[in-house]
Order: C-alpha cells, then structure tokens, then sequence
C-alpha cells in the first residue's frame, strides 16, 4: 500500500530510495560519531576542535533531514532508527572514553572520506533515475568535502 506514490518508475524509484536510506544511515551515524567525538576530546586543541565537531553535527542533522523528507516525498518511509544506523553505517565505531585531539581529528577525516565516498556513488546512482536527488547529494557532498578539509588541515 502506498500512502504516497511517487512519479518515479518503480526501477528508478528502487535505486533513488536505497540511496535516499544509505545516506540516511550515513548522516544519522556521522551526527551521533562527531557528538561522540565532541563530549569526548582532549589535548591543547580541544576549544576548537570541539566547536567544529558541532559544525559537523549541525550540518549532518541538517542534511539527514532533508534525504529523509526527500524520501518520504518519493512515497518512501525513511528509517533512522538506532539499530538500522548501526547496522547500515560505513562508518567506523567511535572508541569509548577520552580522545586525544589528534586522535579525534584522525577519527573526523576518516568519518567523513567514508561517508563521501559512499555519497559520491550516490550522486552517481541518481543522475539518471532523479536528478533531483541527485541535486541533494552533490550539495551534501560539496558540504561534507568542506568538513573533510578542513579536519584535514588541522593535522597537516
């Protein structure tokens, strides 16, 4: 039964959602890892590595809300629960405890390469299908590859 029924080809539609669903996971988890993050760092840089982990929460739960209302728009339920984020994530666990802000720094950048190596393919798997999803995920990935460089830069 469809509550909403998209526009979209059901081939195409199966395509757009499970990229729509990943990047749900991926956003989800990223928000909650740099929160893990930001309670959690320590080190002579904790101030403002700190307050860009909050940067990056922001933007994550900015962006997850946008692919989950894109796919509730596509007649697809979006599912951000905490047992399919952990299941479906590319992101890598967050150890427990204190994190040295080199560590933690280490930890942003390879967040953020696995979730935009898996947005790119997205943005690849859409264009065809829906480029108005596909539209999302090049500006999310723009987004994040900001992000990227700049905890790059902070260990450079």
């Amino acid at each position: 039964m469809y509550v909403v029924k998209s526009p979209l080809p059901d081939a195409d539609l199966k395509t757009v959602s499970e990229a729509l669903q990943g990047a749900l996971l991926d956003l989800v988890d990223l928000s909650l890892v740099a929160k893990q993050i930001h309670w959690n760092v320590v080190g002579p840089r904790f101030r403002s590595i700190h307050l860009q982990l909050d940067e990056v929460v922001a933007s994550a739960r900015t962006h997850s809300d946008t692919v989950a209302e894109r796919a509730s728009a596509l007649g697809v339920p979006p599912d951000g629960r905490a047992a399919t984020v952990a299941s479906g994530s590319s992101i890598a666990t967050t150890p427990a405890g204190w994190i040295k802000d080199t560590d933690a720094v280490r930890a942003m950048v390879d967040a953020l390469g696995a979730v935009i190596t898996r947005m790119r393919e997205r943005v690849e798997a859409t264009g065809e299908p829906d480029p108005v999803s596909q539209d999302i995920f090049i500006g999310i990935t723009a987004d994040l590859e900001k992000h990227h460089w700049m905890f790059q830069a902070e260990n450079a």
